[in-house]
């Protein structure tokens, strides 16, 4: 069964650990950090202008948010690494984001987004060793392909597996919200694994 992408709906945001519902449906998971393009990727993913706010300011997102498309659900996490968030603010993201992964959820697939731009940051590093180390299923996005010519998008393809752990055996896929490159890329994944 196809997921119906244009179907998504938004569903809930949940800004405090102890609010966390409990999953009991497949969860696809959009992770990275603050301004990488989580809210505008979502958008092109689900063919909808609106359905995550997109910011211009980074540390926009300070919930996580639910959507859901059919019987799945889609979970956007707060962008981390924005410097210019108080302490405490940090904390209760950290404990957020914490208690979302230590809980017994059905993550189908994590989406790790990278701004295919610059290397990854040490906080991007920090995020795929935790993936691996905790053994989640997940991928590398690369955000903002559109904005690299095309001698650049092939340099910077090539020097990603350098630069993150593991990084041969890392599925990448380039994307853009403008153009659209990857979100096909995308969705036959998402659907490959609803069929299993």
């Amino acid at each position: 069964m196809a997921v119906n992408f244009n179907k998504t709906e938004y569903l809930a945001s949940y800004g405090v650990s102890s609010q966390l519902p409990v999953s009991k449906s497949l969860e696809f998971v959009f992770s990275g950090r603050s301004n990488v393009g989580k809210s505008s990727m979502i958008n092109k993913l689900f063919g909808r202008k609106d359905l995550a706010r997109v910011s211009s300011v980074p540390g926009k997102t300070i919930t996580i948010n639910f959507y859901k498309a059919d019987n799945i659900h889609f979970v956007d996490l707060p962008g981390y690494g924005y410097a210019k968030v108080a302490k405490s603010e940090k904390e209760r993201f950290s404990k957020l984001i914490q208690k979302y992964f230590d809980d017994d959820r059905k993550i189908a697939l994590i989406f790790q987004l990278i701004d295919m731009r610059h290397p990854p940051s040490k906080l991007d590093i920090d995020m795929i060793n935790y993936l691996i180390e905790y053994e989640f299923p997940f991928v590398v996005v690369l955000t903002k392909a559109d904005k690299l010519n095309k001698t650049e998008f092939n340099a910077r393809l090539e020097k990603i597996k350098e630069e993150i752990p593991c990084g041969e055996q890392i599925t990448v896929i380039p994307f853009s919200s403008k153009t659209g490159l990857g979100v096909e890329n995308l969705r036959e994944i998402i659907n490959e694994l609803c069929e299993e």
